[in-house]
């Protein structure tokens, strides 16, 4: 990132936090600063030509996200992925994405946006921007499900979800599958089956996380619940 130009008016540490928070969750999100990379504030102030206070405070709102771990002894780290992680935010968005599915009204300018977010999935050149598009199809369906909180609560989720996929598309290449299983529950919002639409969402949702991290096989002498 360039610094600013000599000469040119000081920008707000609003502003310029907001500047490194979006640059920083786009590299995060899009493989640019992979799991565990170190985030020193020296080093990202200069990166970025800013003080390291819009820095600091970028970071903590990427650890309010979900996206970076803050440590007092080893500092800020883009945060890993394991199978628990990864478990627990697919388990509350189990919880609550078929809900505000079922919720949702027919919205055309909702419906535009979902194609236009499997369009880019489908063009999308690497795992990192296909697992942005299919954060803003997810977005799409419910943002009009009519409950403010129920939204904030799901983007509160949409970025931590977006790492899991980005990172699980890396190594598990299933997302001509997921892409298959959007169009039917898009095509289900449209038909005006907002049952049938949450019903294919959580099956959608069990079925990513079940096969990305499948669950342990039980040991021999072992029965399984």
């Amino acid at each position: 990132m360039k610094a600013p130009l000599s000469g040119a008016a000081p920008v707000p540490i609003p502003s310029r936090t907001q500047f490194v928070l979006e640059h920083l969750t786009h590299a995060i999100l899009t493989g640019g600063l992979v799991p565990g990379t170190a985030l020193v504030e020296t080093e990202l102030a200069g990166r970025f030509g800013v003080s390291k206070t819009p820095v600091r405070e970028a970071l903590k709102t990427l650890a309010g996200r979900g996206l970076v771990v803050m440590s007092e002894y080893r500092g800020a780290s883009v945060r890993g992925v394991d199978a628990d992680m990864a478990r627990a935010i697919y388990d509350v968005r189990l919880l609550l994405e078929p809900e505000a599915m079922r919720r949702t009204v027919r919205d055309g300018a909702a419906l535009t946006a979902a194609h236009t977010a499997l369009g880019r999935a489908d063009s999308a050149a690497d795992s990192a921007e296909r697992s942005l598009a299919n954060r803003d199809f997810h977005r799409a369906l419910y943002l009009p499900c009519g409950n403010p909180l129920l939204i904030r609560m799901l983007d509160d989720l949409r970025d931590q979800a977006a790492l899991v996929s980005s990172f699980v598309w890396q190594t598990v290449p299933t997302w001509e599958r997921e892409a298959e299983e959007h169009r039917l529950i898009l095509a289900a919002a449209e038909a005006g089956e907002p049952d049938r639409a949450g019903e294919l969402l959580a099956e959608h949702i069990r079925g990513f996380v079940n096969r990305a991290f499948p669950a342990e096989a039980p040991s021999e002498g072992e029965v399984s619940a």
